[in-house]
């Protein structure tokens, strides 16, 4: 299984549980983040253990193909002795050795891809892990902007508000009836300029009185 198919299962696994749970999103980032880090912490431990037993390998199959070699002069030393039942006992060990040391090159092979695959996918594991924390700021205060304009909506929205903007317009139709009261009180009264307005329109009127009068005295005189 590659390190993305296991990262991937750990972290849907933990992402339906924070969803489960109705977790924040700031969480679930750290939550990711943590994950991402500890992965590659496991499989950097885990390539290092690989490398070494490659070096391991390595030092077995030298050790064979080395034998497989001891075992060929051996034979050809048998053959100069004149005893062949010697030389094809050691020629029989020396395909041993080298049968050994051909499986091995085989598994080193099968390492070197292996370790090839760990690498690639450890940098694209880096790379990702680089781009979620670049964007973690983001997400995080994306969250804060989010979850205050919500409280704010559920403030404007709440009876408190509601029950606060009610008792606004009670005492408004309060301060309007004792407005009122006062205006009505002022209808029955005149004042000092109301007075002497009314005086000034009564003396106009006397004196178009008087020319009417005076008019109709000559009308008469005249007649």
């Amino acid at each position: 299984m590659g390190v993305f198919s296991r990262f991937t299962d750990i972290i849907n696994s933990n992402i339906n549980s924070l969803l489960d749970k109705a977790e924040d999103p700031a969480k679930m980032v750290r939550l990711i983040i943590q994950e991402m880090e500890d992965t590659l912490v496991e499989v950097r431990s885990s390539s290092a253990k690989t490398l070494a037993d490659k070096k391991e390998i390595s030092r077995q199959a030298t050790r064979f193909e080395n034998e497989a070699q001891q075992w060929q002069e051996k034979a050809e030393l048998a053959l100069n002795k004149g005893r062949e039942d010697l030389a094809r006992a050691a020629l029989m060990e020396k395909k041993k050795a080298a049968d050994n040391a051909l499986s091995l090159q085989e598994e080193l092979s099968h390492v070197d891809g292996h370790i090839a695959k760990l690498q690639g996918e450890i940098a694209q594991l880096q790379e990702k892990l680089a781009d979620a924390k670049a964007r973690q700021k983001a997400i995080i205060m994306r969250e804060k902007t989010a979850s205050s304009r919500l409280k704010v909506k559920k403030n404007i929205n709440s009876d408190r508000v509601n029950d606060a903007l009610s008792k606004f317009d009670r005492y408004e139709r309060k301060i309007d009836d004792i407005e009122a009261q006062v205006e009505s009180h002022d209808l029955g009264s005149k004042s000092l300029a109301d007075e002497i307005a009314e005086l000034e329109a009564d003396e106009k009127i006397d004196d178009e009185l008087a020319q009417l009068k005076a008019k109709m005295t000559s009308d008469k005189k005249k007649k």
